[in-house]
Formats: C-alpha cells, sequence, structure tokens
C-alpha cells in the first residue's frame, strides 16, 4: 500500500482495496442524496367538507355560548329584581309601623298650647319630628296631596261626606290622616272629607229635562 492510497486526514489506510467500488451505504453517507418517497394526492373535496364541518360546529358553539350569556343575564336582572323588591317590601313594612308615630307628634304639635310653644321641651320635641321627616324622605316617602283636590280612589279614602255650596262637588275639603306615597305607589292612603254640593248637581239635571222639552 502506498503513501497515496492513506487517509489524507489522519494517514492511516485505507480499508478498501485499491479499485473497488464503494457500496451503496457509503454513497448515501458520503452525502449522495437518497431516493424522496411519492407524492401523495391531496383530496381537496375532504379537506373542504371537513372546514365547512368545523365551521358549523364552531358557529354552532358560538350561538349556544351567546344564548347561555343572555340567558345568564336575564336571570341576573331577575333575581335583582325580585331582591329590590323584597327589600322595598320589608321597607315598606317598617315605614307603615312607623306612620303612626309621626301622626302622634304631628297632632301633638298642633295642639300645642300657646303658652307652652318657647318652653325648650317642646324644642326637643319639634326636633324629633323634625327627624322623622327627614327620614321619611330620605326613603322616598313623601305626602299626598288632599285638601283642595278632587277626591281620587287611588289616593284618598272617603271617610265622611259633608253637604256645602262653598266647594264643587267632588273635592276633599278637609284631611282627617295624612297619606304617604312610596316612590310612585300609595304607602298609605288619606283619610279625607268630601264636598257634597247638590246645588251643583242641580243644573246639570234640569238641563236634562229642558232638552228632553226641547227634543219632544
Amino acid at each position: 500500500m502506498s503513501d497515496n492510497e492513506k487517509n489524507t486526514v489522519t494517514g492511516e489506510p485505507l480499508l478498501s482495496e485499491p479499485g473497488t467500488e464503494p457500496s451503496t451505504e457509503e454513497t448515501e453517507i458520503g452525502g449522495t442524496p437518497a431516493e424522496l418517497p411519492a407524492a401523495t394526492t391531496v383530496d381537496v373535496a375532504a379537506l373542504q367538507a371537513e372546514l365547512e364541518k368545523t365551521q358549523a360546529q364552531a358557529a354552532e358553539y358560538l350561538e349556544g355560548w351567546q344564548r347561555a350569556r343572555a340567558e345568564f343575564a336575564n336571570y341576573r336582572r331577575r333575581v335583582e329584581a325580585e331582591r329590590d323588591e323584597i327589600r322595598c317590601r320589608s321597607n315598606e313594612a317598617l315605614l307603615l309601623k312607623l306612620l303612626p308615630i309621626v301622626d302622634d307628634f304631628e297632632r301633638a304639635w298642633q295642639a300645642l298650647p300657646p303658652e307652652l310653644a318657647d318652653h325648650p321641651w317642646v324644642s326637643g320635641v319639634q326636633m324629633i319630628l323634625n327627624k322623622l321627616q327627614a327620614f321619611l324622605e330620605s326613603e322616598n316617602v313623601t305626602p299626598v296631596s288632599a285638601v283642595g283636590q278632587m277626591f281620587d280612589p287611588q289616593w284618598h279614602e272617603a271617610m265622611m261626606q259633608e253637604e256645602t255650596t262653598e266647594h264643587p262637588d267632588g273635592t276633599v275639603i278637609e284631611e282627617l290622616r295624612k297619606g304617604y306615597c312610596l316612590g310612585e305607589r300609595v304607602l298609605r292612603p288619606a283619610l279625607v272629607k268630601v264636598a257634597c254640593n247638590t246645588a251643583a248637581q242641580a243644573p246639570s239635571s234640569s238641563g236634562e229635562q229642558e232638552n228632553n222639552v226641547v227634543s219632544d
């Protein structure tokens, strides 16, 4: 073996005999590209069908999620409304128990003798009444208009009638007990005295008789 047949890198002699051809494995290791597998045929129609199926499934999931979200929002609003209603009913019951106390304070103040108006004890009672009225206002409780108004069964409860010609028929002429409303609802109707003006009703009756005579 000559020096030319030695490995130029390591200086060791080559394993193969001079003149022999390298094997297939040696060719592949040496860098000769191996044969690639044959290209597979892609089924475009199958991929398109699979894509459409996935998109339809995603749309179905999105619709279900949106429906569940809307139902939950409605449920939450309904629960909050029921909670507000319970709270309002509880406040209403408490306020109804408080109103008679306010009535007693107001009646005591109205019946106060003039000679006691400057007494310090009376000033303390007035402060208590003012605090009670301020508490009612803070709870959106306001008095019902009564005297001078036409009788309205939604806001008034007629306790008696009085024959009179000084007021139109059906007018509230006296408030026997103050009424209150809670927001837009009646908390307690006002007990009132209503005018009964028969003279105001007479012209309409006579007018009807005259109309009947003319028509005859």
